[in-house]
């Protein structure tokens, strides 16, 4: 019981004296390991012109040799051509990317 009490103490003494980038970080891996069901929709003004759904996880891009962050994500998710949130027949999984800086979009969990 103790030893229990030992690990969880470091655990949030190593966690509180993480910076809010690495406690992020961290937050997404769990979230990636334990799964989400996250619907991605991307507007052109006030309309909606494009919905994924099922995705696992969106990821910020990051450089080759360089650990700067580049201002797109990206992810995998089926393309809901009818916008109804149901995967139908003929909606397939596909990659996509979109910029953080020119997209009007909203990251949601639908469960």
């Amino acid at each position: 019981m103790k030893l229990k009490l030992a690990i969880i103490t470091i655990f949030l003494l190593l966690l509180n004296g993480c910076t809010q980038e690495t406690q992020n970080k961290l937050s997404r891996s769990i979230q990636n390991w334990t799964g989400t069901n996250g619907t991605l929709d991307i507007y052109a003004g006030d309309k909606l012109v494009k919905r994924f759904i099922k995705i696992d996880k969106l990821t910020t891009a990051s450089g080759t040799d360089v650990s700067v962050e580049r201002p797109y994500r990206f992810g995998y998710g089926y393309d809901d051509k009818n916008f109804n949130s149901k995967k139908d027949a003929g909606e397939k999984k596909v990659y996509f990317e979109f910029s953080d800086y020119s997209t009007s979009y909203i990251f949601y969990e639908n469960n």
